[in-house]
């Protein structure tokens, strides 16, 4: 086996998905897994998309947000306040009840699972007057949730970074708009710069974050036919404001109790970034959040080095503003460059050899279609730039074609299972609201309900496709991952 076949990917990504992520993840060095089990490394190329995630979210949300830290180990006793956070993460989490030399705590501290419990406490205290809201935090952290399942690096794993913010109102509206501000944000970073489609829904009563009075979702269609849940929003009504009290007094000297939200966007946004756009050869990464958007190749034989390595850098210059790097591993041979920047899923590689530097030209390879175009080196800055662009719009329409073939739907029992067995990807249907409804087709095919759209109304006339009693919404059914 030569080195340039050990860099590559050896399954073919439509034949064996699972496969092909893991390898994906692990040989373009976005992750690695840790010595524990159910835990990653995420490498410096992982975290350096993270980072560009992080940076452009903040953007979004800066004006009206502000970035705290909150400690990572939440008190039994305030983990407790709430009862539906308590029964809903305690199968998942983990606990401290040692500590040096004093040995065995007087109260066992949670690792936390998310921070509610821990920041409705800091809003108590910080919140006295309607003046103080809305009343708005972020943090960019880590969390622990012992997952029983099978993990995966980005997908499912026992610790990943999120943030998470929590905001409180004077009433249920505003509340909303906050939820559905912070949906709409989500969305936008997915499209505009992970370039994935996504839709927007609620997720049904069963399935709600533990707390919330309603949790709202975006939701990404992978190539292989399983969805993806991507980010969530959600009304925690006045339930922690009252376990925390977190009360203000309006202008008539009155006590109220505040309405809370809580939002998350979490590492597990770079386990559809893999999925959407990669191929058998490696990942394909969106220019806009790519670490590396454009990699200059040279290629030469000795006696041309210095003239080609001179070039590469006049052209570096030249592309000023774009995030670029020149592959200086002399000892590498091209193809074996090419086959490990094709890996990493760097957007655009520009070969320089000899006869570009002699003529004062670049040539482009688009990563996503491997097209090729030579252009003059005046130009190139302009051409990378509109490339790029070419390049997030092309991996953007190609999913969301894919998606809208693949929104199916049905009025049975069994179309609802032979539409996601045989068709994949998601299939609406009227439901009654019952989740033993949902659980027949999961036990069935290990499917689910993965939202109630958003701008459906309430339906009239319509049977539940599974039992066959009065239908209320319709529902979008699909596997997951």
């Amino acid at each position: 086996m030569t080195k340039d076949q050990e860099l590559g990917i050896t399954v073919d990504k439509e034949k064996n998905v699972s496969e092909w992520f893991t390898q994906a993840v692990t040989k373009a060095e976005l992750a690695e897994y840790a010595p524990m089990k159910g835990f990653m490394i995420i490498e410096p190329y992982g975290m350096k998309i993270w980072e560009n995630i992080k940076e452009n979210f903040n953007e979004m949300i800066e004006d009206e947000v502000d970035n705290a830290s909150f400690p990572s180990l939440i008190p039994e006793s305030l983990l407790e306040k709430e009862k539906d956070i308590v029964e809903g993460f305690d199968p998942e989490v983990a606990w401290v009840t040692e500590a040096g030399k004093d040995g065995e705590l007087e109260e066992k501290l949670a690792v936390r699972p998310t921070s509610e419990s821990m920041i409705a406490p800091y809003m108590s205290k910080k919140i006295r007057s309607y003046r103080d809201l809305p009343f708005r935090v972020n943090q960019w952290c880590n969390i622990v949730r012992w997952e029983a399942t099978d993990t995966r690096p980005f997908l499912r794993t026992r610790e990943f970074l999120w943030q998470e913010g929590h905001t409180a109102h004077r009433n249920n509206e505003k509340a909303h708009k906050e939820v559905m501000k912070r949906l709409n944000q989500y969305e936008k970073l997915y499209e505009e710069f992970l370039a994935i489609p996504v839709l927007k829904g609620k997720k049904p009563e069963h399935d709600k974050f533990p707390g919330a009075e309603v949790t709202m979702t975006v939701e990404a269609l992978m190539p292989s036919g399983r969805s993806i849940q991507s980010g969530t929003s959600h009304n925690l009504g006045q339930q922690f404001a009252k376990a925390f009290d977190i009360e203000y007094e309006d202008e008539n000297q009155e006590n109220n109790y505040c309405y809370t939200c809580s939002w998350g966007l979490s590492t597990r946004s770079i386990g559809p970034l893999a999925l959407a756009h990669g191929d058998s050869q490696g990942l394909v990464l969106p220019p806009r959040i790519a670490p590396i958007q454009a990699v200059i190749v040279p290629i030469f034989q000795e006696e041309s080095k210095e003239e080609v390595l001179d070039y590469c850098r006049e052209l570096e210059d030249e592309l000023k503003g774009i995030r670029t790097e020149i592959d200086r591993e002399d000892h590498r041979s091209p193809g074996y460059k090419f086959n490990k920047w094709e890996l990493k899923g760097v957007p655009l590689r520009i070969e320089i050899g000899p006869n570009e530097a002699e003529d004062r030209e670049v040539t482009l390879v688009r990563r996503d279609n491997r097209d090729k175009k030579i252009v003059k080196l005046e130009e190139a800055g302009q051409k990378v730039e509109g490339t790029l662009e070419e390049i997030h719009e092309d991996l953007y329409q190609n999913l969301l074609d894919y998606r809208d073939k693949h929104i199916h739907e049905a009025v049975s029992y069994e179309e609802i299972l032979e539409k996601i067995e045989e068709e994949k990807g998601y299939v609406k249907a009227p439901w009654c609201g019952r989740e033993e409804c949902e659980a027949e087709v999961k036990d069935e095919i290990h499917a689910e309900i993965v939202m109630v759209p958003l701008e459906d109304e309430e339906l009239e006339g319509e049977n539940c496709a599974i039992c066959g009693n009065k239908a209320i919404k319709n529902a979008y059914f699909a596997k997951t991952y």
